[in-house]
């Protein structure tokens, strides 16, 4: 083997490091727009690391880098680790579907993600702040029925404007058709 041919591969940076770059500017960015509550695209960018990006440690840091990027300048909270842990599963839902193109499957996801994100976080929210009822409990998921349609319609949007660029790119450049590991 020629040493210079090893030389280059380990020094050139990966296609999908830059793109994981710019997804982690771009929705710590986004998080400064004027934007309704929980309408954001950390939910999806997470979901597409978790499919797109290899190494996992990859796509585990580009959802986390973009919300630590964003919070180290709107506040951290009690709960920042809830939402971390959230985006979490999300990375690990896009793990489940990283061999798949079909937008069923992508929607699938997109859906449970969501689901799963106001389940735990209005669980969290009942435990701090509702009376440790039945009725507490109903009241706190009630209240946040605004704040899910809103994190689903994100979820969706953004998911579909990811990994529908993510198609087209694949399309137009062979070279990108076979990103996903």
């Amino acid at each position: 083997m020629n040493p210079m041919n090893a030389r280059q591969r380990t020094t050139k940076t990966p296609p999908m490091f830059w793109a994981s770059l710019a997804i982690i500017f771009v929705g710590a960015a986004f998080r400064f727009l004027p934007h309704a509550w929980n309408f954001t695209p950390i939910g999806a960018i997470a979901l597409f690391a978790g499919a797109t990006l290899a190494p996992w440690y990859l796509a585990v840091l580009t959802p986390l880098a973009a919300m630590a990027i964003s919070d180290s300048l709107l506040g951290f909270n009690e709960w920042t680790p809830v939402v971390y842990a959230c985006m979490l599963l999300y990375v690990g839902l896009g793990r489940l579907i990283r061999h798949t193109t079909r937008p069923e499957q992508i929607l699938g996801a997109s859906v449970l993600g969501s689901v799963l994100f106001f389940l735990i976080t209005n669980f969290v929210c009942w435990y701090a702040y509702y009376p440790p009822t039945i009725d507490g409990l109903r009241s706190c998921y009630v209240a946040a029925v605004p704040f899910f349609r809103n994190t689903l319609l994100s979820d969706l949007f953004f998911s579909a404007t990811l990994f529908g660029a993510m198609h087209l790119i694949q399309r137009q450049i062979p070279a990108y058709a076979t990103v996903r590991r």
